[in-house]
């Protein structure tokens, strides 16, 4: 039998006993003891009798100051953490193997180094040597930026507490381990244990915290989602290895606007930031052909002009290709399936292949009519004028739908020299003269109006 045991609590001064009597031995008062009935019922191993801590309460309308933020002078890395680094904050960076990783958070280190941010640049996948070597070719060798190699937790916190520093940039959490977790290093236990013992720290000792995760074949990082859940923010580093760009984007971030990105290039001095990404997405675009469109699209707070590439070809098999590169796939399906149900357009006997030029994704479902005017260009074989945007949503039932900040897209297309837009009916575009806007209410008449078919 288990044993149970009560306990009594005076209701006038909160002592607790272990039996009844009618006089409090705290404040002398009568008859305040009662009966405690526990804060847990649950059976097993519940809260039980002992009760905690009060929590402090503070209502909706108490004003807060904003945490202070200590900028890199990386204005690109800067606009992704929301402004700076937050103090006490826990970072999660993903990307795909080789794309930069090292190199980027090697240059941040520096940057918050030289800004007097005390740093400690801990590897588990490389030597101190190899760091040091990076370093130098990057023309770092001078930073002041602390080093370690190591993969047992245990060390690294004790060093962190003893040294103390602003931020510590751990690579990799998939090659850190605890000796009290019986798993190999990279297992979901490790990884979950590790992150959970490094954000907790971090919390605790009022040190920021940069974590690298690997990441899987689809593109999510490795390991438990729930290491994403324990972070502040989580960062993804995006680009193809055959381009020079490189995009870092924000997928989650408590204290920024998620799904803002910042735009890098990779040269042979390290990763350089790019102030207009706009201008260098549509740098290498030559002279208008069919299937090329430029479409006018909104990543985070900032507006950025890119190039969509398609390409329409009889199909010699059975069932014809459908192949996307930076787009949604199940996406491209349904502009397909729209053109022909609404637009009398057949793509059936076709492949179709779809491109987002410079590497560049696309998650907005803003870029509808601009894959769609791609998509008919490349069928027909007419190319839409060269001073034209295309941007707008698309219904099932064809009709199109306005997108917000419709002004921030025409800004910065006229900034580039474009003087025309195609967009949806009801956008507000106030403030924006000098440029053609035609704005279209369904799939239809644009069909019909553009390419002279419907």
């Amino acid at each position: 039998m288990a044993k149970t045991t009560t306990s009594y609590t005076c209701t006038a001064c909160g002592a607790s006993f272990t039996k009844w009597s009618g006089r409090c031995d705290g404040c002398s008062e009568w008859n305040t003891i009662q009966e405690d009935a526990g804060l847990s019922a649950s059976p097993g191993k519940g809260l039980g009798a002992k009760r905690g801590s009060t929590v402090t309460l503070t209502d909706l309308s108490a004003e807060e100051t904003p945490p202070p933020r200590t900028r890199s002078t990386m204005d690109e890395l800067d606009r992704v953490l929301g402004g700076g680094l937050v103090p006490a904050s826990a970072i999660l960076v993903g990307g795909d193997p080789g794309i930069g990783k090292s190199t980027l958070l090697l240059q941040a280190a520096a940057r918050f180094g030289q800004a007097g941010l005390k740093t400690i640049y801990v590897s588990g996948e490389e030597a101190s040597a190899q760091v040091r070597m990076r370093a130098q070719r990057l023309g770092l060798g001078d930073a002041p930026v602390k080093l370690a190699a190591d993969t047992n937790l245990r060390n690294i916190l004790t060093t962190l507490e003893q040294e103390a520093p602003g931020l510590a940039i751990i690579d990799s959490i998939q090659t850190m381990w605890l000796d009290t977790v019986d798993s190999a290093p990279g297992s979901v236990s490790q990884v979950r244990a590790a992150a959970h013992e490094l954000t907790t720290f971090a919390k605790r000792k009022g040190i920021s915290v940069v974590l690298v995760g690997h990441v899987t074949k689809e593109g999510q990082i490795a390991g438990p989602r729930v290491v994403e859940h324990m972070v502040d923010t989580v960062l993804y580093f995006e680009g193809e290895r055959g381009h020079q760009f490189r995009i870092l984007r924000a997928v989650k971030n408590r204290f920024g606007p998620a799904d803002e990105i910042g735009v890098f290039e990779m040269t042979g001095a390290g990763l350089a930031e790019v102030t207009n990404p706009s201008a260098l997405f549509l740098s290498e675009r030559g002279q208008p052909s069919p299937g090329s469109v430029v479409f006018a699209g909104i990543e985070g707070t900032r507006p950025v002009l890119c190039e969509l590439q398609a390409l329409v070809a009889p199909s010699p098999h059975s069932q014809p290709r459908r192949t996307v590169v930076g787009w949604d796939g199940g996406r491209l399906a349904m502009i397909l399936a729209v053109l022909e149900a609404r637009c009398g357009i057949p793509f059936n006997g076709m492949d179709v292949y779809l491109n987002v030029a410079g590497g560049m994704k696309i998650n907005e479902p803003a870029a509808d009519l601009a894959v769609a005017a791609a998509l008919l260009s490349a069928r027909e074989d007419a190319a839409l004028p060269p001073d034209t945007v295309v941007f707008g949503e698309i219904s099932l039932s064809g009709a199109l739908r306005p997108t917000p900040q419709t002004e921030n897209r025409l800004k910065e297309a006229q900034k580039l020299g474009f003087t025309s837009a195609i967009a949806p009916k009801g956008g507000k575009a106030g403030g924006v003269s000098g440029m053609a806007l035609q704005q279209m209410a369904d799939l239809t008449g644009f069909v019909g109006e553009v390419f002279g078919a419907g």
